[in-house]
């Protein structure tokens, strides 16, 4: 995919109305740091060594912590928060995800959000889209990958009274 294809994160937020099968949009970055997975093993209770053990983990698949998948997860979707920019009103499901390469302290993530599905809802004044969502560090490696769902108000479609 052409980088010219991806939309950038925006200040202005867009509706469901707006978005079309085929949409791209790439998150900022951020990077992930030792003291977030500490404080995520504390919040979920997943003190397991691979994350916080420095000598233990020497000796792991990996050489050295790394973070929880789901500390990752999480962030990706503060992340894609912003890209696009909705008013989301339900975050439905997760379809399926991946986990496919570990994130290290200190690597440096972003989310890209591509538009799969769009069900239109209640005369067009919301709708449900279903998003594949892949997750990209520093290095331009696909780290997790997966499809969610969500509702998200129109823009430009005027209410009425009654809601289906």
């Amino acid at each position: 995919m052409s980088d010219q294809n991806i939309k950038r994160y925006a200040d202005s937020w867009i509706g469901f109305d707006e978005l079309q099968i085929g949409d791209v949009f790439e998150s900022a970055a951020r990077t992930v740091t030792q003291a977030e997975v500490t404080l995520f093993a504390g919040v979920s209770g997943d003190f397991n060594p691979i994350h916080m053990d420095h000598v233990h983990s020497v000796d792991g698949p990996f050489r050295q912590p790394i973070a929880h998948g789901l500390l990752i997860l999480s962030i990706a979707s503060g992340l894609g928060i912003q890209a696009p920019k909705t008013n989301t009103v339900a975050f439905l499901s997760i379809e399926n995800w991946e986990f496919l390469k570990p994130v290290f302290f200190g690597d440096t993530i972003h989310v890209r959000n591509s538009v799969v599905a769009l069900e239109p809802r209640s005369r067009g004044r919301r709708g449900i889209v279903t998003w594949t969502k892949t997750v990209v560090n520093q290095k331009g490696q696909v780290v997790q990958q997966g499809t969610t769902r969500t509702m998200i108000k129109a823009k430009n479609v005027e209410s009425s009274s009654s809601d289906d």
